[in-house]
């Protein structure tokens, strides 16, 4: 087995309704998102993916629109919370979701998107969200079994 990973970033903002410190306000970040898989690599001669585990442009193809399109540029708001009433019809990319919109529930939302996107012979390993240049938060299969 052989594990690829593939760095995905985006720009994001949240706010963190009732926590007690500055990201109760809206505020946006850089994140980075980096995914593993795992495979076996492919070696049949005339294939045209001969020696990959998997095209890191198929990677893409699956990250892309599901998570670094969707939340690039846009607000991210707890639907639990008093935010979910904020009326912002000027704005074209606010989602409001089911969980308070942290790296942590972020990340294992992710993961469980790209988990059931995967082909069958690729297993998800780790997925790695960063918001800052020294915070991140890691989901990784062999804690989530």
């Amino acid at each position: 087995m052989i594990r690829i990973t593939k760095e995905f970033k985006f720009e994001m903002a949240h706010a963190l309704h009732g926590y007690d410190g500055l990201c109760k306000n809206i505020h946006g970040h850089s994140y980075r998102l980096w995914v593993t898989v795992k495979g076996a690599v492919k070696n049949e001669k005339g294939y045209t993916k001969d020696g990959m585990v998997m095209d890191f442009v198929r990677l893409k193809e699956i990250i892309k629109p599901e998570i670094v399109d969707k939340y690039d540029h846009s607000l991210v708001l707890n639907a639990n919370s008093p935010h979910a009433d904020l009326n912002l019809p000027s704005f074209e990319k606010v989602f409001y979701l089911p969980y308070q919109p942290t790296s942590e529930n972020l990340v294992m939302d992710f993961a469980n998107q790209i988990k059931s996107k995967l082909p069958e012979n690729i297993s998800l390993c780790k997925v790695i969200l960063s918001e800052t240049a020294t915070s991140f938060a890691e989901w990784n299969s062999e804690d989530n079994q």
